[in-house]
């Protein structure tokens, strides 16, 4: 049986933490900026964590 292949946009997207934990970016700090708040620009740019919710179809297409 071949080896199994990671998703290759999903490899760009998500890293994995010290701990085990899957790290993501944040939307919405592409374009249209002028609107929205300093504070909530800056929140925007910090990585999060990957819900519980999605956790395990994210680390199916990352092979973890």
């Amino acid at each position: 049986m071949p080896k199994m292949k990671s998703n290759s946009s999903a490899k760009k997207r998500f890293s994995l933490t010290g701990s085990g934990k899957v790290k993501r970016r944040k939307a919405y700090k592409r374009h249209i900026l002028t609107k929205k708040a300093h504070d909530r620009k800056k929140e925007l740019g910090k990585p999060a964590i990957v819900s519980s919710a999605d956790i395990k179809r994210v680390e199916k297409m990352i092979l973890v």
